[in-house]
C-alpha cells in the first residue's frame, strides 16, 4: 500500500497485465501531490466540477476535491501528463449500454478505481479492470436495513453472528461487493445479492475475478477486485 501525501508521488512504471498498485490518501490534507487542494478546482474537468458544485456538505466537497486531485495526480504520473491534461471518460454501461459505466482514461492505457469514505480515499491502478472500495463500519440500524438485500448465504452468516460483530462483518461484505461491482461497471443496478463474497476473514472465490481484502484504518474495511488474467 502506497500513501499519497503532500509531495509529487513517484508512481513508477505503468501497470500492465495483472499488476496492480494501490494508494491511500487522507483527504483532510491541505496539499495533495504538490497541489494546494483549496485552489485545485481548475485541475478538474467540467463533469467533475459539476459534481463538486452539487455537493451540499463542506466535508463532502473537501473529500471529493482532494480525492479527485489525488486521482489526477496519480494518473498523470503513470501517463506522463499534467493532472489537468488527463482525459476521463465513461465506458458504456454493461446493463443498458448507456454512457454511465466505469470511469476510464481516454485511450484505455491504464485501468483505475477510486473510493472515498469519511476522510480516507483509496485508489487502484492496473493493466486489467480493477475495483477498490473502502467503507466505514456501519451502525446497527444500517446493518438491519441491508441484511435482506444481500446474498441469502451472507444474510445467514451475519444473522448467526453476535450483534456486536455484525458491523465489521457487513463492512467486509460491502467493501468486497462494491469493489467487484465497480470493476465490472454494473454498480448497484442489479442489486447486492450477487455475487456471493462471504463475510469470513477471506473473501469467497468469484469466477473470473480475484478478490482480496486490503489493510485499512481502524473502523474501516477495504477490498480490491481484479479481473483474472
Amino acid at each position: 500500500m502506497n500513501q499519497l501525501g503532500e509531495d509529487i508521488p513517484r508512481t513508477g512504471a505503468l501497470p500492465v497485465g495483472g499488476t496492480v498498485t494501490v494508494w491511500s490518501l487522507d483527504t483532510t490534507r491541505e496539499v495533495v501531490g504538490g497541489h494546494e487542494v483549496a485552489g485545485a478546482v481548475a485541475l478538474l474537468d467540467a463533469s467533475e466540477r459539476d459534481r463538486l458544485s452539487r455537493l451540499l456538505r463542506a466535508g463532502d466537497r473537501r473529500s471529493y476535491l482532494a480525492s479527485h486531485v489525488g486521482l489526477r495526480v496519480l494518473l498523470g504520473g503513470y501517463l506522463g501528463l499534467a493532472p489537468e491534461k488527463v482525459a476521463l471518460v465513461r465506458e458504456d454501461c454493461p446493463c443498458c449500454g448507456g454512457p454511465h459505466g466505469r470511469p476510464a482514461v481516454a485511450g484505455g492505457a491504464v485501468h483505475f478505481s477510486l473510493s472515498h469514505s469519511d476522510d480516507m480515499a483509496y485508489f487502484a491502478f492496473a493493466g486489467v479492470p480493477v475495483g477498490v472500495d473502502i467503507e466505514g463500519l456501519p451502525g446497527a440500524g444500517a446493518v438491519d436495513d441491508v441484511l435482506g438485500t444481500l446474498h441469502p448465504a451472507e444474510t445467514a452468516e451475519l444473522v448467526g453472528l453476535p450483534v456486536a460483530d455484525r458491523p465489521a462483518a457487513l463492512a467486509r461484505v460491502w467493501s468486497r461487493k462494491e469493489a467487484y461491482l465497480k470493476a465490472t461497471g454494473t454498480g448497484l443496478a442489479l442489486g447486492l445479492a450477487d455475487p456471493y463474497v462471504g463475510s469470513a476473514a477471506t473473501p469467497a472465490p468469484v469466477a473470473g475475478w480475484t478478490l482480496s481484502d486490503l489493510p485499512a484504518p481502524p473502523a474501516f474495511a477495504a477490498a480490491l477486485a481484479l479481473r483474472s488474467t
